[in-house]
Protein backbone atom coordinates (compact mmCIF):
# COMPACT_ATOMS: atom_id res chain seq x y z
CA UNK A 1 0.00 0.00 0.00
CA UNK A 2 3.02 2.43 0.76
CA UNK A 3 3.69 1.66 -2.97
CA UNK A 4 0.59 3.46 -4.00
CA UNK A 5 1.09 6.75 -2.18
CA UNK A 6 5.11 6.46 -2.51
CA UNK A 7 4.85 6.44 -6.06
CA UNK A 8 4.69 10.64 -7.39
CA UNK A 9 2.51 10.97 -10.44
CA UNK A 10 0.90 14.24 -12.30
CA UNK A 11 -1.51 16.29 -10.79
CA UNK A 12 -4.85 15.73 -12.14
CA UNK A 13 -6.52 18.93 -13.16
CA UNK A 14 -9.34 19.68 -10.35
CA UNK A 15 -12.83 20.43 -12.19
CA UNK A 16 -14.27 17.01 -12.03
CA UNK A 17 -13.51 16.98 -7.91
CA UNK A 18 -15.21 20.40 -7.86
CA UNK A 19 -18.00 19.69 -10.38
CA UNK A 20 -18.55 16.84 -7.63
CA UNK A 21 -18.41 19.47 -4.51
CA UNK A 22 -20.73 22.02 -5.88
CA UNK A 23 -23.31 19.52 -7.46
CA UNK A 24 -23.52 18.55 -3.29
CA UNK A 25 -23.99 22.40 -2.40
CA UNK A 26 -26.99 23.04 -5.48
CA UNK A 27 -28.24 19.42 -4.59
CA UNK A 28 -29.00 20.29 -0.93
CA UNK A 29 -31.36 23.38 -2.01
CA UNK A 30 -34.24 21.55 -3.15
CA UNK A 31 -33.42 19.79 0.32
CA UNK A 32 -33.29 22.88 2.26
CA UNK A 33 -36.30 23.93 0.40
CA UNK A 34 -38.68 20.65 0.98
CA UNK A 35 -37.33 20.22 4.27
CA UNK A 36 -38.24 23.99 5.59
CA UNK A 37 -35.14 23.76 6.85
CA UNK A 38 -33.19 28.08 6.12
CA UNK A 39 -32.50 28.98 3.30
CA UNK A 40 -29.77 31.09 4.60
CA UNK A 41 -27.99 28.37 6.08
CA UNK A 42 -27.63 26.96 2.26
CA UNK A 43 -26.76 30.21 0.81
CA UNK A 44 -24.08 30.67 3.61
CA UNK A 45 -22.80 27.32 2.50
CA UNK A 46 -23.12 28.06 -1.08
CA UNK A 47 -21.40 31.67 -0.76
CA UNK A 48 -18.53 30.08 1.14
CA UNK A 49 -18.09 27.65 -1.10
CA UNK A 50 -17.96 29.96 -4.17
CA UNK A 51 -15.58 32.02 -2.71
CA UNK A 52 -13.19 28.69 -1.73
CA UNK A 53 -13.36 27.62 -5.69
CA UNK A 54 -12.65 31.05 -7.14
CA UNK A 55 -9.62 31.25 -4.72
CA UNK A 56 -8.77 27.60 -6.00
CA UNK A 57 -9.37 29.16 -9.63
CA UNK A 58 -6.93 32.13 -8.95
CA UNK A 59 -4.39 30.14 -7.39
CA UNK A 60 -4.34 27.34 -10.02
CA UNK A 61 -3.40 30.00 -12.95
CA UNK A 62 -0.48 30.55 -10.40
CA UNK A 63 3.11 28.64 -12.46
CA UNK A 64 4.81 26.06 -10.46
CA UNK A 65 8.10 24.39 -10.15
CA UNK A 66 11.56 24.81 -8.99
CA UNK A 67 11.61 28.21 -11.39
CA UNK A 68 8.76 29.64 -9.37
CA UNK A 69 9.41 28.79 -5.88
CA UNK A 70 7.96 32.63 -4.62
CA UNK A 71 4.57 31.34 -6.50
CA UNK A 72 4.95 27.54 -5.52
CA UNK A 73 5.08 28.91 -1.97
CA UNK A 74 1.85 31.39 -2.68
CA UNK A 75 -0.18 28.87 -4.04
CA UNK A 76 0.53 26.58 -0.98
CA UNK A 77 0.05 28.98 1.95
CA UNK A 78 -3.36 29.73 -0.02
CA UNK A 79 -4.62 26.47 -0.83
CA UNK A 80 -4.04 25.67 3.28
CA UNK A 81 -5.29 29.53 4.28
CA UNK A 82 -8.48 29.28 2.54
CA UNK A 83 -10.32 26.55 4.09
CA UNK A 84 -9.12 27.21 7.27
CA UNK A 85 -10.46 30.89 6.87
CA UNK A 86 -13.77 30.08 5.25
CA UNK A 87 -13.95 27.34 8.09
CA UNK A 88 -13.77 30.06 10.52
CA UNK A 89 -16.22 32.15 9.17
CA UNK A 90 -18.39 29.20 9.41
CA UNK A 91 -17.27 28.55 13.08
CA UNK A 92 -17.98 32.24 13.81
CA UNK A 93 -21.81 31.80 12.18
CA UNK A 94 -22.62 28.68 14.02
CA UNK A 95 -21.19 30.46 17.51
CA UNK A 96 -23.69 33.43 17.06
CA UNK A 97 -26.85 31.61 15.39
CA UNK A 98 -26.67 27.83 15.45
CA UNK A 99 -29.53 27.40 13.03
CA UNK A 100 -27.61 28.99 10.49
CA UNK A 101 -23.96 27.99 11.36
CA UNK A 102 -24.61 24.05 11.68
CA UNK A 103 -26.65 23.71 8.55
CA UNK A 104 -24.16 25.21 6.47
CA UNK A 105 -21.24 24.16 8.09
CA UNK A 106 -22.76 20.52 7.33
CA UNK A 107 -23.33 21.32 3.22
CA UNK A 108 -20.17 23.21 3.50
CA UNK A 109 -17.67 20.06 5.02
CA UNK A 110 -20.01 17.47 2.61
CA UNK A 111 -19.13 19.62 -0.21
CA UNK A 112 -15.44 19.77 0.71
CA UNK A 113 -15.35 15.94 1.59
CA UNK A 114 -16.46 14.97 -1.62
CA UNK A 115 -14.18 17.22 -3.68
CA UNK A 116 -11.26 15.71 -1.79
CA UNK A 117 -12.11 11.94 -1.80
CA UNK A 118 -12.78 12.49 -6.07
CA UNK A 119 -9.34 14.71 -5.49
CA UNK A 120 -7.32 11.74 -4.40
CA UNK A 121 -9.20 9.08 -6.57
CA UNK A 122 -8.17 11.16 -9.87
CA UNK A 123 -4.59 11.34 -8.46
CA UNK A 124 -4.01 7.72 -7.59
CA UNK A 125 -5.74 6.65 -10.75
CA UNK A 126 -3.11 9.42 -12.74
CA UNK A 127 0.08 7.22 -14.54
CA UNK A 128 3.12 7.27 -12.11
CA UNK A 129 5.89 9.19 -13.32
CA UNK A 130 8.89 7.44 -14.06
Amino acid sequence: MSGVFATPRPVPHGKLPALGGTAVVVGALPVFALAGWSLGAWAIAAALWAAYQAIGLALQRLPLGGDNLRAAGLVAFGRMTRAVVLVAILIAVAVSNAGLGLPAAAVYGLAFTVEFVLSIVAYLGGEPKL
